[in-house]
């Protein structure tokens, strides 16, 4: 089998045996040797090799995305895109565009908005979207995926009708004055829509998902840990779009599926199980959720907000359904990844898998955006992962402030915190709600500030060095799935996964060179992609 040697590099190995070697020798995929230029050249020099100049740059472990949904990713390439709109006229110029070439009945799909990026904040009514749109229904998702805009054509198409019930733990939102739909729909109301949408085919799916992993991989991404199945069809057809794709197509990436708790039964009954897999394509844990986000308020807090007194948050379920949900995983063998993003959501799931054994694999606890102090050791236990999104702490600023106040800001996206109380965190960007770039990630981290803004960033003491952000994104990344002793570090018998990166992230003296670092090679399994 021949040899490649990557060398003439600065490599950040993130294994404190070697922590910097200039040389990686691959073969077969994997690490088998590092060290020194000379010593690697004089080892492994004389035997049939390929030899790959890195010219001075700096590698790390392949960057490792702990939560992401690549089927929102594909949906992008695929239906109206509105990620970074800044102004409601603008959306609805868009909508406008995209429904003059869509016909009479279709559906006209997207998401991305944001009205925290509008110059005035103002969201579309019904009205706006029926008359950019009036001959097609419209359907939109927020960036955050727990609010949605339609029009009347949509609820016309979908049987809406006053009094309908709607979908336990969600809201048709009403003008308090005409008591009529405004054209916003929060949480799992968007079933009373999208299941009247068609489903995309397989090869549209198929050809979306393949330009999205495309794109992880671009932005330096070895690995994805990525929750699809209510997307792409249910959990055989995730499943298998994700084989043909990995397995059969020779798509680099990495990918670990975490599978909604819906498709439990089928887990069990087809096999498709925890652990299930390879090292290339892997089934992951079982997802659930405890709570909403603060954009709405639905994000379940100890204490109200506290731009809306009496209001405390909703649980997607109650802690009596959240506990049988748990307990039939744990049935089966499976650890959970629970959406938590309330203090009170964290405490309510910490108390429920306080009642369990652990199993093979770490529970995930999605988002940890918001924690009390009381709460770090009960999360600081070998078989529990916080899954974290950096870019949440630039993107929710200031107006989270206005939600929680300024007395609980010292438990919001608490990073430092975790780390030095001993919590295992995993890097990740939960896009497409936020930009799938591990760049922005690192930079959001290490700053706490919006790329490109001159302030020293919100609550500094929670600022991560660039080696803590970097091991996110890597170490973290490989614990998330119990995967560290093949990944996560670069150390012999590893996997051969490496980013290359067109500056030293580590010698910078200011973190926003960030913003004007590319990514030089994405290396997986020993291969340039």
């Amino acid at each position: 089998m021949s040899k490649t040697i990557f060398t003439n590099g600065i490599i950040y190995t993130l294994d404190e045996n070697h922590p910097i070697v200039e040389t990686v020798v691959v073969e077969d995929g994997k690490i088998i040797d590092l060290g020194s230029h000379h010593d690697m050249a004089l080892q492994w020099g004389r035997y049939h090799s390929t030899t790959i100049d890195l010219n001075g740059k700096m590698v790390t472990p392949g960057l490792i995305d702990s939560h992401l949904h690549l089927s929102g990713i594909a949906f992008h390439f695929l239906d109206l895109d509105l990620t970074g709109v800044t102004s409601k006229s603008k959306m609805l110029d868009r909508i406008k565009e995209r429904a003059n070439t869509t016909a009479p009945g279709q559906w006209l799909v997207g998401m991305g908005w944001d009205e925290n990026l509008f110059e005035d904040g103002a969201i579309p009514t019904i009205d706006e979207l029926d008359h950019v749109a009036p001959h097609c229904p419209i359907y939109l998702k927020r960036i955050c995926h727990h609010a949605f805009l339609v029009n009347s054509k949509a609820l016309e198409m979908s049987g809406y009708q006053p009094g309908n019930p709607v979908p336990k733990g969600g809201t048709i939102v009403l003008d308090p004055i005409t008591n009529k739909p405004t054209g916003m729909l929060l949480e799992s109301a968007s079933m009373l829509i999208t299941d009247h949408i068609p489903e995309k085919t397989y090869e549209e799916l198929k050809s979306g998902l393949k330009a999205a992993m495309g794109f992880a991989v671009k932005k330096g991404l070895t690995g994805a840990h990525t929750n699809d199945p209510a997307y792409l069809g249910g959990l055989e057809q995730t499943y298998s779009l994700y084989d043909e794709l990995i397995n059969k197509e020779q798509i680099g990436l990495r990918c670990n599926l975490l599978i909604d708790f819906s498709f439990l039964k089928r887990m069990k009954e087809t096999g498709l199980v925890t652990g299930f897999g390879s090292e290339k394509l892997q089934i992951g844990a079982v997802k659930l959720f405890a709570d909403g986000a603060f954009g709405r308020r639905t994000a379940l807090l100890s204490e109200p907000y506290h731009d809306q007194p009496g209001q405390y948050g909703e649980a997607i379920k109650t802690t009596e359904e959240l506990y049988e949900m748990v307990k039939e995983v744990r049935g089966a063998g499976m650890p959970v990844a629970i959406h938590t993003i309330g203090d009170q959501a964290l405490e309510n799931v910490l108390d429920i898998l306080d009642q369990f054994p652990s199993v093979n694999y770490r529970d995930r606890l999605v988002h940890t955006s918001m924690i009390r102090t009381e709460l770090l050791p009960r999360l600081a236990v070998p078989n529990r992962i916080a899954d974290i999104q950096p870019r949440f702490v630039v993107s929710d600023y200031p107006w989270v402030l206005e939600r929680i106040g300024l007395k609980r800001e010292q438990d919001l996206y608490a990073w430092k915190t975790l780390l030095s109380s001993g919590v295992l965190c995993a890097g990740g960007s939960d896009a497409p709600v936020e930009p799938l770039d591990p760049l922005l990630g690192i930079h959001a981290a290490v700053t706490r500030k919006f790329p490109g803004k001159t302030d020293k960033g919100w609550n500094e003491k929670e600022k991560l060095g660039m080696l803590e952000a970097l091991k996110l994104f890597t170490i973290g990344g490989a614990q998330a799935t119990n995967e560290e002793k093949i990944k996560g570090t670069l150390s012999r018998g590893k996997l051969a996964d490496m980013t290359v990166f067109s500056n030293n992230l580590i010698a910078m003296k200011d973190p926003d060179e960030l913003l004007q670092t590319k990514i030089e090679m994405t290396i997986i399994n020993g291969k340039i992609q």
